[in-house]
């Protein structure tokens, strides 16, 4: 996939991915002769699993508290 369909399936900006792919935090790989680009289907739904996986243990660890008490 290209880096702006990674950002249309995250709803977030192509610069946003490309920090996400330059800082490691999506794997990626660079093809073609001009460097472009591209994250493999299942390296982006592995990434939303652990992302969901992630968010989970925050809520777990973060409960939401009635702040009115």
């Amino acid at each position: 996939m290209q880096l702006s369909d990674v950002a249309a399936e995250l709803n977030v900006s192509d610069s946003q991915v490309y920090h996400m792919v330059r800082s490691g935090e999506l794997p990626a790989i660079k093809v073609g002769g001009r460097g472009q680009w591209r994250v493999e289907r299942a390296r982006l739904e592995a990434y939303i699993e652990q992302k969901y996986a992630e968010t989970a243990d925050w809520v777990r660890t973060n409960p939401l508290v009635d702040r009115d008490d």
